[in-house]
């Protein structure tokens, strides 16, 4: 059986092949995590899908890939709905909020928009096909090393 290290190296960099292949940063966390861990449903990789780009290539909300890693933390430490009533489960949150504590240390931002300014300079409006096409030209392998980076972080506290 592999370590974690180990585990978490492998994760994360499929993760970073998922996101220069494939794209969509939030399901290629989960995906990861999914090949090498488990835990990760489909329908959950799936329901991640809108996550992207900010939500909905917003850039205005958390970035894809530390909503993935968040998402694969809550699969594990999240709280069922049959416990609602049984408190918030703070630890899940206390590891949320590491995890986007180091990326933002990492990576200067938590906000797509704030990652798109600290990887090109400036931020893209998603939706009008020349500023993603600029931004995706622009960004080299940046928004995949999120995703390997977040994909790691988390296979390592699983």
């Amino acid at each position: 059986m592999k370590d974690k290290k180990e585990l978490a190296d492998q994760a994360g960099a499929l993760a970073l092949k998922l996101e220069i292949e494939h794209g969509c940063c939030p399901q290629c966390v989960l995906a990861a995590v999914q090949d090498t861990v488990g835990l990760i449903s489909d329908e959950t990789i799936k329901a991640s899908h809108g996550l992207s780009g900010g939500g909905g290539l917003s850039g205005v909300g958390l970035c894809g890939s530390l909503v993935g890693g968040i998402l694969a933390l809550g699969a594990k430490r999240g709280r069922d709905r049959e416990k609602f009533a049984k408190g918030k489960f703070i630890g899940n949150f206390s590891k949320a909020n590491e995890l986007s504590l180091e990326f933002k240390e990492k990576f200067g931002g938590l906000t797509c928009q704030e990652l798109q300014q600290q990887f090109t300079g400036k931020t893209y409006d998603m939706w009008k096909p020349e500023e993603y096409k600029e931004f995706t030209d622009n960004r080299g392998d940046q928004c995949a090393r999120t995703a390997e980076f977040v994909t790691r972080w988390v296979v390592e506290k699983l």
